[in-house]
């Protein structure tokens, strides 16, 4: 029964109809391993010949084999239009023709990487694209049960001609002079024999993605159709693992071993790069890390982020800046109608100066304060999605910490990161709930009622008890349009129940939360129809962005998943909506003109 229901067994019976004989795919015979198989061989794919069909391979080999005569034919048209033929490889630093066919297979190599990865039976239905979605749409092999497929030869998405045209808009942004030394080799070891080098990295996320596991299903493409080309780089069957610098528990004896393989590899690399790392520029770190995990204690932390910042900060770094980058689409599968992070972070290391002090914890706090308020409003006024501001906040908030040779804790311990980490976080909370903001009474009143009720009734007598705690009435709560009173209970007005024809300039009392509210009720319609009412919000405007973002905080920490996404939405969409506006302004003002 196990044999019938495998998967792989039917993909080569369709390939037997076909004619497909088993000796073209032999490369793919395999066996997957590590995170790459810890689902799929569980229904029959144990190998990556199991993860296509015999037609998927079919295509794939046969243009796999049309590599070799293209590399012919390349030399062929490059001697006739005059680019002598020395016979001297790319690999070895040619420049005639056989180098020049060996640079355009290589990229045609890429190309038949990109149709595997959107030609294999794991491929799914990209519903807001309608089209096929690539085999690793995350960073792992996720068994599905109804695969969609596509036609090579079509001028659809994975096609043929398709993965060509993104591969030559790559090779297109490529610098066109100049020439580079690249090395594959171990992160620490290149670092090792360089000297004042500057130095930039993206380094790996713990235990999040196991990035050689993964790699192999590309791997098995390149070794096959480029070893010939590159065959230092395909010596070996499948990637190299043993060495790389993640926290694998498939790799480890347990996941205490696994723990410790990354952390003292990042330790030793964080070394390496102080000592390496030129005094002219600062090195630059890349994150994007939101996981967290909870501790004895019950406090939330990051581990992968405790570890390497540890590992910043004990190998002499200061974090002299931060900058926030959009990296990530929106239309991937785990931020649909979801609070995913949009941007990644770069840090901008220097070596901390020999002069720095130590700082007691309460000095480190009164600092961090001050430095986060800025920061917050820093990064609100650039519409940093909801989602990413913690996230951001991590730079700025260890800029402080690692300013000092060390915080002292009133036992005369050194804070740990763990502990920094938490601080910042708490500063954060302490921003973001609004204690120090300059909202409008009536609209702090709504925030601390919605943070305790939502959209819900509560009794009256709370309602009253806040309102006079926020210097307003609850009488002039109901005026500005936030909610309503009945019967000894207290609500704020769902979006739903708002005045479609609400005009702010008609209105005697506009506050933050119902431009907000309002705001968010036309985003759901149509872009423009925000965009036309953002442009009439001009006394409130920053009032409600910055509301949006203290909404979106107290949405997510009580997992209000509908309301967290709404507002990270607008926020996300400001930059967009603005530009509508200023748009209809040109417009006007030419109208105008003639």
């Amino acid at each position: 029964m196990e044999s019938d229901l495998s998967l792989g067994k039917r993909h080569r019976e369709v390939g037997g109809l076909l004619g497909v004989t088993v000796s073209r795919a032999d490369f793919l015979n395999q066996e997957l391993s590590g995170k790459a198989g810890d689902s799929v061989p569980l229904y029959g794919l144990r190998t990556f010949a199991d993860l296509f069909t015999d037609r998927q391979v079919t295509a794939l080999t046969t243009f796999s084999d049309l590599l070799v005569e293209v590399r012919k034919q390349v030399i062929e048209d490059a001697m006739a239009a005059g680019l002598a033929d020395d016979g001297v490889r790319l690999r070895d630093g040619g420049k005639g023709a056989s180098a020049y066919a060996d640079a355009v297979v290589t990229y045609l190599g890429f190309v038949v990487d990109k149709c595997a990865d959107y030609c294999s039976s794991i491929c799914t239905w990209h519903r807001s694209g309608e089209k096929v979605r690539n085999t690793f749409a995350r960073q792992a092999i996720a068994m599905n049960w109804d695969y969609a497929e596509v036609n090579p030869f079509s001028s659809s998405s994975g096609s043929w001609n398709s993965m060509l045209s993104w591969v030559f808009k790559a090779i297109s942004h490529l610098p066109a002079d100049g020439c580079a030394d690249v090395r594959q080799k171990d992160a620490r070891a290149r670092v090792r024999e360089s000297s004042d080098a500057t130095i930039s990295t993206d380094p790996p996320y713990y235990d999040n993605i196991c990035y050689a596991d993964i790699s192999d299903f590309f791997y098995v493409w390149l070794r096959r159709n480029l070893a010939d080309i590159w065959p230092e780089e395909c010596a070996t069957l499948l990637t190299p693992k043993a060495d790389e610098m993640i926290a694998n528990t498939h790799r480890s004896a347990s996941k205490k071993k696994a723990e410790e393989h990354f952390e003292s590899g990042i330790a030793k690399f964080m070394q390496e790069l102080s000592v390496k790392q030129s005094s002219k520029v600062p090195a630059t770190i890349y994150y994007a890390y939101k996981a967290t995990e909870t501790t004895e204690d019950g406090k939330m932390r990051s581990t992968g982020w405790d570890t390497f910042l540890q590992a910043v900060v004990d190998a002499g770094f200061q974090v002299t800046a931060t900058w926030p980058l959009r990296t990530e689409l929106a239309t991937r599968p785990n931020a649909l109608n979801a609070n995913a992070l949009a941007s990644s972070i770069v840090l901008a290391c220097r070596p901390r100066p020999r002069s720095s002090a130590p700082a007691s914890r309460s000095e480190f706090v009164a600092a961090l304060l001050s430095e986060l308020r800025k920061t917050i409003e820093h990064l609100q006024s650039g519409t940093i999605a909801p989602v990413d501001l913690p996230q951001s906040s991590i730079g700025p908030g260890i800029k402080v910490f690692s300013g000092y040779a060390k915080v002292v804790e009133a036992d005369g311990s050194s804070m740990p990161v763990s502990d920094a980490l938490t601080i910042i976080n708490e500063t954060l909370d302490k921003i973001l709930h609004g204690e120090d903001s300059d909202l409008d009474e009536e609209t702090r009143f709504a925030h601390t009622w919605y943070s305790q009720y939502g959209f819900e009734p509560g009794p009256f007598g709370d309602a009253d008890s806040i309102a006079r705690a926020r210097n307003t009435a609850i009488k002039s709560v109901i005026e500005a349009g936030i909610g309503e009173s009945s019967e000894g209970k207290f609500r704020i007005l769902k979006r739903s129940e708002l005045d479609p024809k609400w005009d702010p300039p008609s209105d005697s009392r506009v506050v933050a939360w119902t431009a907000l509210q309002h705001l968010v009720k036309r985003l759901q319609e149509s872009e423009s129809r925000a965009a036309a009412l953002l442009e009439r919000l001009v006394e409130v405007r920053d009032s409600a962005r910055e509301l949006a973002y203290l909404l979106h905080k107290i949405a997510s920490d009580k997992e209000w998943v509908e309301e967290a996404f709404v507002y990270n939405g607008l926020i996300s969409a400001w930059t967009v909506l603005k530009a509508k506006w200023h748009y209809g302004e040109q417009l006007a003002a030419k109208f105008e003109e003639t």
